[in-house]
C-alpha cells in the first residue's frame, strides 16, 4: 500500500489535472460558451457565473455536487481579495488557510508513511518466510499490521483530499476570475456578498481577438506583476517556444514537487533498497517535471496555489520526516543533511498485546486437512450400487 501512496502522490498531478481541465470546463456553473472563431470580427458570449442546477445530463449533476465547495472557496477568495486589494495575496492566504485545516490529516499521513517505511525490513522478512505461499504471506502481513496498529490505507485520505480540491480551485481561477458578472455566485440565501462588499460588475462581457474576457468583474485586482491569474501564464507573458507556452510558475512548481516527493522517501540505504525503491527514487526526479508540459494550459492562479501548498508541505515534512530521501541529489550530499534528526520524529509503533481467544490471520488462512476435504467431496456409493442392481 505504500507503493499506492507514492503512485497517487506522483502521478496524480499529471493525470488528475488533465482530467480537471477536460471535465470542469464542461461542468462549471454558468460559464457559457463561445461561438464562432477568432478572426477579423469574432463573436463570443459568456453567461453570468451562476450556481449549477442538477439535470438529466450527468455532467450537470457533477457540477451541482461541486457547486457548494466551489462557492465556498470562491466567496472566500473574493473576501480576501477585497481585503488585500491584491489577488496574489488573496490566493496565498486562502491556500495557507486550507493547508492549516488539513494539518492533522496530513500529519497522520506522514506518520503512517514513515511507520510503514520503518517496518519494511520486518515486512520483507515475513514475505521471505512465506515465499511461495501468497495466501499465508498476505495473512501474515495483515496480522503484523494489526499487531502494530497500522492501517496501510490510512495515508491515502489526505492525498485524495488534496487533489480533490484541485477541481473547484481550477474552476475558481479559470471561471471566477475571468467572468464579467460574478454577483449570482455571491448570493447565498438571503445574504448578498456583492452588496455587502460593494461589488458592481459590468452588464456585458467584452472580448479580445482570442476570445478572452477583457472586462472581468475583478479586473482591478486580478492583474498582479502583469499576469492575469485567471488565464494560463503564457497568455499574458507571451512566452512561447516553438509555439509551446512555457510558464515560469510551472517550472517553480515542478522543482518544489521534486523536493517534496523525495523527502517522503526513506533515506537511501544500499543494504535494504530493493529494485522497487530504486525505481521510486528515479520517478521522484522526473515525474514532477511533467507539470511543465501543462503549464501553458492551466490558470496561473492554480500554479500559485500549488506552489504555496507545496512549500507548506515541505515545511511540515521537514519537521516530521527531516530530509528523508532528499539526499544524495545527483550525487550531492551536504553536511547539514547528514545525521539530521527531525524536530518531531516518528516513533516505531509498539506491538499491541494479542488476544489469545482470537485466531491469528495466519491460522485463519491455513487450509483444511486434505483427507477431510477429499472425504467430503467423495460421493456415496448408493447410486452406483443401485444402478448395478437394476442391471442384474
Amino acid at each position: 500500500m505504500t507503493r499506492l501512496q507514492h503512485t497517487l502522490a506522483r502521478l496524480a498531478p499529471l493525470l488528475f489535472i488533465v482530467a480537471v481541465a477536460l471535465i470542469v470546463a464542461a461542468c462549471v456553473p454558468g460559464t457559457g460558451s463561445t461561438t464562432g472563431s477568432p478572426g477579423a470580427s469574432p463573436s463570443f458570449s459568456q453567461a453570468p457565473l451562476e450556481p449549477a442546477v442538477p439535470g438529466v445530463n450527468p455532467i450537470s449533476t457533477i457540477a451541482w455536487l461541486f457547486t457548494p465547495i466551489f462557492q465556498t472557496l470562491f466567496i472566500s477568495l473574493v473576501l480576501l481579495d477585497q481585503l488585500f486589494k491584491n489577488i496574489l495575496l488573496a490566493i496565498v492566504t486562502l491556500t495557507i488557510i486550507l493547508r492549516v485545516l488539513v494539518i492533522p490529516l496530513y500529519r497522520r499521513q506522514l506518520t503512517s508513511t514513515r511507520q510503514m517505511q520503518m517496518l519494511q525490513p520486518e515486512i520483507k522478512e515475513l514475505q521471505r518466510k512465506y515465499k511461495g505461499d501468497r495466501v499465508k504471506q498476505q495473512a501474515a502481513v495483515q496480522e503484523f499490521y494489526r499487531q502494530r496498529g497500522i492501517n496501510p490505507a490510512g495515508g491515502c485520505l489526505p492525498v485524495i483530499l488534496q487533489f480533490g480540491l484541485l477541481i473547484p480551485m481550477y474552476s475558481v481561477f479559470s471561471q471566477g476570475l475571468t467572468n464579467h458578472d460574478i454577483t449570482p455566485m455571491l448570493q447565498v440565501g438571503p445574504i448578498n456578498f456583492a452588496e455587502i462588499l460593494g461589488i458592481v460588475c459590468p452588464t456585458a462581457a467584452t472580448f479580445d481577438a482570442a476570445g478572452h474576457v477583457t472586462n472581468p468583474c475583478l479586473q482591478s485586482t486580478v492583474y498582479v506583476f502583469g499576469i492575469n491569474w485567471g488565464l494560463p501564464e503564457p497568455v499574458t507573458t507571451g512566452f512561447y517556444i516553438l509555439g509551446f507556452g512555457v510558464a515560469g510558475l510551472a517550472v517553480v512548481s515542478s522543482l518544489l514537487q521534486v523536493v517534496a516527493s523525495r523527502m517522503t522517501l526513506p533515506a537511501a540505504d544500499a543494504k535494504i533498497d530493493d529494485p522497487n525503491t530504486k525505481v521510486q527514487r528515479q520517478m521522484a526526479y522526473f515525474l514532477p517535471l511533467i507539470s511543465i508540459l501543462y503549464g501553458g494550459l492551466l490558470p496561473a492562479g492554480l500554479f500559485l496555489y500549488w506552489i504555496t501548498a507545496t512549500i507548506i508541505q515541505i515545511i511540515q515534512q521537514y519537521l516530521i520526516l527531516g530530509w528523508g530521501g532528499m539526499f544524495p541529489l545527483f550525487g550531492w550530499y551536504p553536511e547539514f543533511a547528514r545525521n539530521h534528526s527531525p524536530r518531531y520524529p516518528v516513533k516505531m509503533p509498539a506491538v499491541k498485546p494479542v488476544d489469545p481467544s482470537q485466531p491469528s490471520a495466519a491460522d485463519r488462512a491455513k487450509p483444511v486437512d486434505r483427507e477431510l476435504t477429499a472425504q467430503s467431496t467423495i460421493r456415496p456409493n448408493r447410486t452406483r450400487s443401485g444402478r448395478r442392481g437394476r442391471r442384474r
